[in-house]
């Protein structure tokens, strides 16, 4: 079984995330939903290293390269997937500062999103170079992040 370790929002780690370039900001932007995930849920945010959550790897990876014929060179560090009320939500964190988020809710298939954000510091990743435009948010856990999603056609 994957083990998995609590997300702190209020004492941000770079634990499993060292081997990044863009570390601290990665940290930050996982603090980031951490805090999202308890503020509106009161959902305890987890995350498990990749290499221990192969299936949830290959959830993201399908509907990436399905839906938008995406793959990622960078190398996955993390994931998260859990549900709260009826949504799924699955998130992989990436050695280059890439987060990838999928929003799948179990009852509105117009409410199914892959989602992007981009760790300050960080270049837009060459697979995804002029493909998204990218909105800025200010975050004081992790500073400006830029991020873009695009809706989820098909079932999952």
């Amino acid at each position: 079984m994957a083990v998995s370790h609590i997300v702190d929002f209020n004492h941000v780690s770079l634990a499993g995330l060292e081997s990044s370039p863009v570390a601290a900001a990665l940290a930050g932007l996982r603090a980031n939903e951490a805090r999202y995930f308890m503020n509106k849920y009161q959902h305890v945010f987890t995350v498990v290293p990749a290499g221990e959550s192969q299936e949830t790897l290959d959830y993201v990876s399908r509907i990436l390269k399905q839906e938008r014929d995406l793959e990622f060179s960078a190398r996955p560090l993390e994931t998260s997937r859990f549900q709260v009320e009826n949504i799924a939500w699955a998130y992989v964190f990436y050695e280059d500062g890439l987060e990838v988020n999928v929003l799948y809710t179990l009852d509105d298939p117009k409410k199914r999103a892959v989602g992007f954000k981009l760790s300050e510091g960080m270049p837009v990743p060459v697979e995804l170079e002029g493909k998204f435009k990218f909105a800025r948010q200010k975050s004081k856990l992790a500073g400006t992040i830029r991020g873009s999603f695009f809706v989820i056609k098909k079932e999952y």
